[in-house]
């Protein structure tokens, strides 16, 4: 069923309809008159369009290929611009009572801990050449989706690592407000993974990965113990059986190893993305630029559920 609801100002309904989605694209193929009547409902303000449903799919699914955050985080869509998120940090479990008695449960006192979430904007520009547009055969849906998710990814997955919280999302290495210290070591050793693995609540390692940069997997790749196994397994890429995920966001010093449960990142979309083209701001050039931009937030909800192996 089909509900039509407003994000922001931008109408749900309309941005699904295939009138939409043929008077955006042919938009942004001329550069110019933008039919206002068809695509009214989908304006940003500013001469920012609101891409069709159809092709945000593309998007973020071309997104979840450049931002590892995508697979692991938990991306969650809301209409509020700023809001606040309640946690419980009660972990009791649930009583076996004997039928039809009069036993009393327990009550347990939750403990509740905010989360403020806000609204940070992320933007590019992007160039295309003008011969590209006026060959038939070229996709520019297709090429230009891809190249915003490929720029798009890169940069939120630096913010989902190391951003610092003011006017970007908080990374899950922010001193204060991201994942908890596992361990502490001198150097890099089998005995101080295996250490970090165990530092992680039994919970949170369920659903656990390990995520480091290139330079520290290839060091992980050739640690051995005392009777030459590797911690590795080469044929899975798992380590203790949880799997390993690469982000060249990470650091290759100080905390150079995160491992835990990361759907506890929770990565807040506003909505989809907005392209205005700039027809005259690269004529000169026999080029078109294109500025879009994304409104979002991420943060780690419980520091706990990921724990980092920090280099002294």
């Amino acid at each position: 069923m089909q509900r039509r609801f407003k994000i922001m100002n931008y109408d749900t309904f309309t941005i699904e309809s295939e009138s939409y989605r043929k008077a955006f694209w042919n938009t942004m193929m001329k550069g110019k008159g933008v039919p206002y009547s068809t695509m009214g409902k989908g304006n940003a303000g500013s001469d920012m369009f609101v891409i069709p449903y159809d092709s945000n799919r593309m998007f973020m699914d071309a997104l979840k290929k450049e931002c590892i955050f995508r697979n692991i985080g938990t991306s969650i869509t809301t209409i509020d611009s700023d809001l606040d998120i309640w946690l419980s940090d009660s972990d009791e479990p649930a009583e076996w009572i004997v039928s039809n008695t009069d036993r009393f449960i327990k009550d347990v006192a939750s403990s509740f801990t905010k989360k403020k979430v806000k609204c940070h904007k992320l933007a590019i520009i992007d160039r295309m050449d003008m011969d590209f547009m006026q060959d038939m055969k070229f996709d520019m849906e297709d090429f230009l989706v891809n190249r915003f998710a490929k720029r798009f990814g890169k940069a939120e997955e630096d913010a989902f690592v190391n951003g610092t919280g003011v006017d970007m999302p908080t990374g899950i290495l922010h001193d204060a407000d991201g994942a908890e210290a596992g361990v502490t070591a001198e150097a890099l050793t089998y005995d101080d993974v295996i250490a970090l693995y165990f530092s992680a609540k039994p919970e949170y390692r369920t659903k656990s990965v390990w995520l480091m940069n290139d330079e520290t997997a290839q060091k992980l790749r050739t640690l051995k113990d005392k009777d030459g196994n590797y911690i590795w397994n080469h044929s899975n890429d798992t380590i203790m059986s949880r799997p390993v995920y690469i982000c060249n966001a990470m650091p290759s010093t100080d905390k150079i190893i995160a491992f835990g449960d990361f759907s506890y990142y929770w990565i807040i979309n506003r909505m989809p993305i907005s392209v205005r083209a700039l027809t005259e701001l690269f004529t000169m050039h026999h080029q078109v630029g294109y500025l879009a931009h994304e409104y979002l937030d991420a943060k780690l909800i419980r520091s706990e559920a990921v724990r980092v192996l920090q280099l002294k």
